[in-house]
This record gives C-alpha cells, sequence and structure tokens, in this order.
C-alpha cells in the first residue's frame, strides 16, 4: 500500500508541475536560510576539543585594580589574561601535566627567493606543550625541545600554507627562514588544524585563523618581541622599555594548564591561592583572592562565544521558515481543493478518510524530501555567502553529517506540519457534491 501511495504521489505532482514547484521552493528557501544560520551557531557553541576539553584549564589570576572589576558586566570573573611575570611564576609550577604562556606576535617573512615578496605573517609565541595540550597535527616533524623553551632558540613551527609558500609541498625541517632579521630553524610543520573556534586565544575575536608561526615564548624576553594581542593596563606605570612592560601590572599574557584529575586540579588551584597570598604580602593582588581555572567549554561561555544576540539570529531564522511554510499551507490547500472531486470519487468507491489522509500526507511528504534537497544547495551557497562577509569563519561552515541529516529531518517535518490542517481539510470534505457535478 505503501508504494501505491507512493506512486499515486508521484502522479499527482507530476500533473501540476509549477504549483508542485511553488510548493518545494517555498520548503526549499526557508530550510536554506534556517540552516545556513543553524550551521554557524552549531559550529560556535561545539566543543572544539571534545577529546581534551575538561582536562584543559584557562589559569586567571585576579590582579586587577581594587577599585574596580576588569569585566563591567561579570564582576566575578577574573581577567582573561595574566602579567608576564606571574605568567613566567606559574611556569615553574611541576603540578600541571603540561602547561603553557603565549602571546601574538607578527613577523615579517622574508623568503629566499626572489619570486616570493615578503610578506606578514601572525606568530604564536609559547612553549613546547602547546602543540600536545591542544592536539596539534603535524605533517612533518615535531615541536622543539625543552632546551629550546629554556635557552629562547631560534627555531620556529610553521604552518602548512607558510611552509608552502617557502619551500613548496616538501618537507623543510631543517631549512632555516628568515623572519624579521633573524634565522630560525624549522623543526616541524603543522598539518590543516582549525578548531571551529579559537578558544585559547579570543581576546581578537573567537573565529580568527591559527596562526601560521609558532616560536618559543622565552624568545619575547630576550628578542624583545613586541605582541600583537591585546594589552590591558590599570595602574599609573611609567612604562618606557619592553622590560618595563614585563614587570607592570598589565595582563597581556594567556595561560592554559593540562590537568587530568580532580586531585590534581585541586593540588594546582591551592598552589595557585598560596601563590597569591604571597603576592599579597608584597603589595600585589589587592582585591579577593579570585583565582580561575576554566575549562574550554566554561571558557567559551564566559567570553559568550554563543552569546543571547547570536541565539536570537537563530531564532529569526527559525521564524523565517515559519513564514515559508504559511505560504506553503496556501498552496497545499489550494492543490488539494483543485482536486477535490478526484477525492470525491474515491471516497464514493469506498476509500476511507483515514486512506485518504494517508496517501496525501505522503504526498506533502515526498515535497518535503524534494524540498529538503533543495534547502542543502540553498544552505552550501548561503554557508558560501557568511564566508563571503566573514573572512574569518571557513572552519564555522562546514555541514556534518548530523547537520545533514537535520536538514532534511526539519525539511520533511516542515512539510507535512504544512500539510495537516489541507489534507484534514480535504477528509471533511461530503463526497456527494462532487459526484452530481461530474
Amino acid at each position: 500500500m505503501f508504494f501505491y501511495n507512493l506512486r499515486l504521489a508521484r502522479m499527482s505532482l507530476m500533473k501540476q508541475p509549477g504549483l508542485t514547484a511553488l510548493m518545494v521552493a517555498a520548503i526549499g528557501i526557508g530550510v536554506g536560510a534556517c540552516m545556513t544560520i543553524v550551521t554557524y551557531v552549531y559550529a560556535l557553541s561545539s566543543d572544539p576539543i571534545p577529546d581534551k576539553s575538561e582536562e584543559l584549564f584557562a589559569v586567571r589570576l585576579d590582579s586587577w585594580n581594587p577599585d574596580e572589576p576588569y569585566w563591567d558586566n561579570k564582576p566575578e570573573e577574573a581577567p582573561e589574561q595574566l602579567t608576564h611575570r606571574d605568567a613566567m611564576a606559574l611556569l615553574e609550577s611541576t603540578i600541571p601535566t603540561r602547561h603553557a604562556a603565549m602571546r601574538k606576535a607578527v613577523y615579517t617573512v622574508v623568503p629566499d627567493s626572489e619570486d616570493v615578496a615578503p610578506f606578514l605573517n601572525i606568530a604564536r609565541m609559547t612553549g613546547r606543550d602547546f602543540f600536545e595540550m591542544f592536539q596539534v597535527p603535524f605533517l612533518y616533524g615535531g615541536s622543539w625541545d625543552e632546551s629550546a623553551d629554556a635557552n629562547a632558540e631560534s627555531v620556529v613551527v610553521l604552518g602548512r600554507e607558510t611552509n608552502e609558500k617557502l619551500f613548496g609541498d616538501t618537507n623543510s625541517v631543517g631549512e632555516t627562514v628568515l623572519l624579521g632579521t633573524e634565522r630560525f630553524t624549522v623543526v616541524g610543520v603543522i598539518d590543516a588544524w582549525q578548531p571551529a573556534v579559537l578558544f585559547y586565544d579570543m581576546n581578537n575575536g573567537e573565529t580568527n585563523p591559527v596562526e601560521d608561526i609558532f616560536v618559543p615564548f622565552t624568545i619575547s624576553d630576550r628578542r624583545e618581541i613586541a605582541g600583537a594581542g591585546n594589552t590591558n593596563c590599570w595602574k599609573d606605570e611609567q612604562i618606557d622599555t619592553y622590560w618595563d612592560l614585563l614587570q607592570s601590572e598589565c595582563v597581556i599574557v594567556q595561560f592554559w594548564a593540562e590537568l587530568e584529575t580532580p586531585q590534581q586540579k585541586a593540588e594546582y588551584q591551592a598552589w595557585l591561592d598560596n601563590y597569591t597570598e604571597g603576592q599579597k604580602a608584597l603589595g600585589r593582588f589587592e582585591r579577593p583572592t579570585n583565582n580561575r581555572l576554566s575549562t574550554v567549554t566554561e571558557w567559551m561561555k564566559v567570553n559568550d562565544v554563543a552569546s543571547n544576540e547570536v541565539l536570537v539570529v537563530m531564532w529569526v531564522g527559525f521564524l523565517f521558515l515559519a513564514a515559508c511554510l504559511v505560504n506553503t499551507i496556501g498552496l497545499i490547500l489550494a492543490r488539494f481543493i483543485a482536486k477535490a472531486p478526484v477525492i470525491g470519487l474515491r471516497r464514493a468507491l469506498g476509500a476511507s478518510k483515514g486512506a485518504i489522509f494517508r496517501q496525501h500526507l505522503l504526498e506533502v511528504a515526498l515535497v518535503g524530501v524534494v524540498g529538503g534537497a533543495l534547502g542543502l544547495v540553498l544552505s552550501r551557497l548561503g554557508v558560501m555567502g557568511v564566508r563571503r562577509m566573514l573572512s574569518d569563519a571557513d572552519r564555522l561552515t562546514g555541514m556534518n553529517l548530523d547537520l545533514l541529516f537535520m536538514t532534511f529531518g526539519i525539511a520533511v517535518l516542515s512539510a507535512i506540519l504544512a500539510g495537516l490542517y489541507p489534507t484534514w481539510r480535504v477528509c471533511q470534505m461530503a463526497p456527494a457534491g462532487y459526484l452530481k457535478t461530474q
């Protein structure tokens, strides 16, 4: 019976191709627009590193102004970064399995080939633990060793794109590259890696691309490399030199720690509190002790990654879909009323209301399937539009298998919901009136 009803539905839809196309277009456009927004919100709210998100912690110490909080809308939160001297002190702790201090910088990359012009590139000054902590995949080589961190050695890990610009699609480990005025030895090349959210540094935008150059964090001290990230200060201090900045109360460093067990986390929290108490005795940390260890998902919430404004936009997408469904209801109702004589004849020949209802509901479900395919194409085009408008949103716009099924599910469900009233309405029509006119 199902295949018989399916054949009737296909034949019925083909009899009025114009009206069928309008119904498919209404559902497809609504689903396409809605799923474009849902795809973006889904990526923003997803866990960017699910295997380790509960073991990685953004470390924050509240060394801010005692007279006012760092966050106006979240006075209970500590600053998002640390002072340089606090970060260096935290690197001395042996409790975390791994930890990393980090800052952004900008380097001028000077290729050896005259065919390639020098170009600017964003770099990340960090420790060797960064790569294993955040599951960074390597195409060639790996991270530098501990001595490179300790001695601020001139070593570099390149991103795949920069490696291809400088060396082509080859293994460049052991080669040197001129960054600014200094030569760095390549120890590793990162494979394609781009978390949906740049969770480890959201100071300048959670959808920023991953840096393409990585150098030891200690280079910033010994080479006086200016940072390219946020620098927030509150104290009236005279800062004339780079060393003055490093010794100031300005917060400039992001810090992450990997803590694998609750016991390890509790021990590290106690260590941080003891460190803060020691600094209080020196006249620093005038605010109440407020040391924070935030998991990846907690850190995303603190930074309002999937903010209320984004969720409002998602609901606007669903409202647009609802408006398209209202139009679809009108089209389906017009179509079924036009078929009333045929339905009356079937009823007179013994077809039950239930049989008529199931057959026509299958017809609108078929419209939903075709509309879903159209919606998938339109959502893909919408994704491409988001990429053009938001140049840093490339990794936020891919549709995984879950979203693919969701698109078809929403399309079919929308079509069925839109068809419930027209189908019920046509089943209530008395067949006698139509039989007299035939």
